[in-house]
């Protein structure tokens, strides 16, 4: 069960990260509001997942997902460039996450 509420805070914070770039183009006091409240949601699913988990792997796998999907994300919806090597280094990090969630003893 950890695994999967894991999973969800990092949907949450792509989504948290994705909004952070939306609220400053928005440049509102409305838009400012989508961010801080995904992140008392974000922050309150990882303590979650970490009740069921060791903290590092919890955390490893939330920023490293994150990254990744927000580097995915931000250049489909945003345009965002990103460069061969740094399509290299992201699938790095989905190795990593990998290894990590295949050694786990949770």
């Amino acid at each position: 069960m950890a695994w999967l509420i894991l999973a969800v805070a990092v949907v949450t914070e792509i989504i948290w990260a994705l909004s952070l770039k939306w609220a400053a183009m928005q440049a509102s006091l409305a838009a400012s509001a989508i961010p801080i409240a995904l992140s008392f949601v974000n922050m309150g699913l990882l303590a979650l997942a970490m009740r069921g988990l060791p903290a590092g792997t919890a955390y490893a796998v939330w920023t490293g997902l994150g990254a990744v999907g927000v580097t995915i994300f931000g250049t489909l919806i945003f345009n965002e460039k990103v460069n061969a090597v740094q399509i290299a280094f992201v699938a790095l990090i989905i190795i990593g996450v990998v290894g990590t969630k295949a050694f786990a003893d949770s």
